[in-house]
């Protein structure tokens, strides 16, 4: 039997959607997407089986850097609305089973924060310390965030006549977090929006948070008790709190973000390494980067989680890849300069990349949706919208949805010359592309994935279990399998367009009598008597099994 898995750890089998809300739906007619609209189509995400949803950065902002230039951690960008309409929609949204999480946004506010406006105006302010000041340039820090846009982590402050530290855009100083006083801030921020009903945070650019370099002062804690201390306060507040983490970092580096044996720090990472290494085993059509990443990368605590994705929102970065790999990825994916970004990303969706709506799409979401982990999904994917490449860097990705082939492809009635960013044409296109015909079409894409997401959510042994890969003599196949309380599933998938076999270990015990179920497809499969099971698989081809002891009730 089973015990419960829906309690506080809910994120270990949630379906996770990424929403832009100014580019989701326009409810007025303004031309930017608002929190009415994303109230109205709450029912399209509750019946895509979408039980989390995490909102891009929504609060007041000059919008220098897409809502990341934060002026008020306590509001919202009166263009989306106001706090009663996003009271509202986590209610809606709860009412419908689904979660609502925010971006943290913490590193870094803009130029115009009341913070820095009072901190550059008089040194001897309260908030001078909330910010790192120099007389003169010193050290660069490591790295750079956007290289092709920023020369140097330090900007000339004319008013105050000193410089100050940021890793991003010049127009957002980074917040000095080993003040105490900017933790307290931060805590407050947490506590106010947790008051407010959400599940729990995104949070931005987790590594350059905790970087202490370019601090002169001695700084006396380990970064990492920052991220304990706000789980700690966070879970205080509402125990079912989740701190989903931005950690791209390298791989030795990882674990530290979960934290202790007991995972005390961050609840979730994305999977970055993970998701370069998957790009680089679909360009070469092999699973051995894949598989070399998830051999080496650290294992979860019990109650924590990876995050795993096909695209999210930025630039898809392949800036762990060695320059001979993200040159393959390149040339499979994005060989025109237009199409990459930063010298190590590409700006591309999924859908463009991988040929549209096709097999190659199907088994990428197929692959995503039965790795281990919490599974991302980036808005207008589950339909295969396209990138618009006129649009600069990495708002490329972030287009209007397209809800119909109507003007503007349903996002807004307002003229196209007032949408808050260009809605694409061409194959990618509302005409082509949209939820209302997709809705109707039984075998479209959209209703490919309600049906996938919603195996998914059947399959707790994917979130929950622990995982195993599947050795094969085929290199074009990537397989696992994953326990969890007695029950086991498995998936297979050929990352190639050639047919692959391959005879798979189930992992039963010699003599044990198992029965395989097909989980994707009303069939069953025949084991060998050995319990090893031989599979076929058309060009990206993929299988879900369900692995049971004969005489057990089949999963579904």
């Amino acid at each position: 039997m089973r015990l419960d898995h829906t309690s506080d750890l809910w994120w270990k089998n949630a379906i996770v959607y990424c929403v832009d809300v100014e580019t989701f739906l326009d409810s007025d007619g303004d031309g930017i997407g608002d929190f009415r609209g994303l109230i109205r189509q709450i029912d399209y995400l509750a019946g895509l089986g979408i039980t989390c949803l995490w909102l891009m950065p929504f609060y007041p902002s000059p919008n220098r850097d897409d809502g990341y230039d934060i002026t008020d951690y306590y509001g919202v960008d009166p263009r989306l609305g106001n706090l009663g309409e996003f009271v509202e929609l986590v209610r809606t949204a709860n009412d419908r089973g689904i979660k609502v999480i925010i971006d943290l946004v913490v590193n870094h506010t803009s130029d115009e924060h009341p913070w820095f406006e009072a901190a550059r105006a008089d040194r001897g302010s309260p908030f001078r310390d909330y910010y790192v000041w120099r007389d003169a340039p010193s050290e660069q820090p490591a790295g750079l965030a956007f290289p092709d846009k920023e020369r140097s982590n330090w900007a000339k402050d004319d008013t105050s006549g000193q410089y100050y530290l940021h890793r991003f855009y010049h127009f957002q100083p980074d917040l000095n977090v080993a003040n105490p006083a900017v933790q307290d801030e931060i805590h407050r921020v947490v506590g106010f929006w947790l008051q407010l009903g959400v599940a729990g945070f995104r949070m931005d650019a987790v590594p350059f948070l905790l970087e202490t370099e370019g601090i002169e002062e001695i700084v006396e804690d380990d970064p990492h008790t920052f991220l304990r201390n706000l789980r700690s306060f966070a879970t205080r507040r509402r125990g079912e709190t989740m701190l989903l983490g931005e950690v791209n970092a390298e791989l030795k580096a990882l674990s530290r973000f979960f934290g202790d044996e007991e995972g005390d720090q961050l609840n979730a990472l994305f999977a970055f390494m993970l998701n370069q290494h998957l790009w680089l085993s679909l360009a070469r059509q092999d699973a051995e980067p894949l598989e070399s990443v998830i051999r080496t990368l650290p294992t979860a605590p019990p109650d924590n989680s990876w995050a795993t994705f096909l695209r999210n929102h930025d630039e898809l970065s392949l800036d762990k890849l060695t320059e001979p790999q993200r040159k393959e990825v390149f040339k499979a994916f994005g060989p025109r300069r237009d199409m990459q970004v930063y010298g190590h990303g590409l700006r591309r969706r999924a859908a463009t990349m991988l040929g549209g709506d096709g097999p190659r799409l199907r088994m990428a979401w197929s692959l995503l949706l039965s790795l281990p982990g919490t599974p991302v999904i980036f808005m207008g994917d589950e339909i295969g919208m396209g990138e618009n490449l006129s649009i600069p860097d990495r708002l490329s990705v972030r287009v209007p949805m397209q809800w119909s082939d109507a003007r503007n492809g349903g996002f807004s009635q307002a003229p196209a010359k007032q949408l808050v960013r260009p809605v694409r044409s061409g194959r990618f296109g509302p005409k082509h592309v949209n939820v209302a015909a997709q809705r109707r079409d039984d075998d479209s894409l959209l209703n490919f994935l309600e049906r996938l997401i919603r195996r998914r959510k059947e399959s707790p042994e994917f979130g929950w279990g622990s995982s195993t890969l599947i050795e094969t003599a085929a290199p074009q196949l990537f397989a696992h399998r994953c326990e969890w309380q007695g029950s086991m599933v498995a998936a297979v998938h050929n990352l190639s367009s050639r047919t692959a076999r391959a005879t798979l270990d189930l992992g039963v015990q010699k003599g044990q009598r198992v029965e395989v179920d097909d989980l994707l497809e009303t069939r069953r499969h025949r084991p060998n008597p050995d319990g090893t099971l031989d599979v076929e698989l058309g060009g990206y081809g993929y299988m879900w099994l369900g692995i049971r002891r004969q005489g057990e009730r089949p999963l579904s």
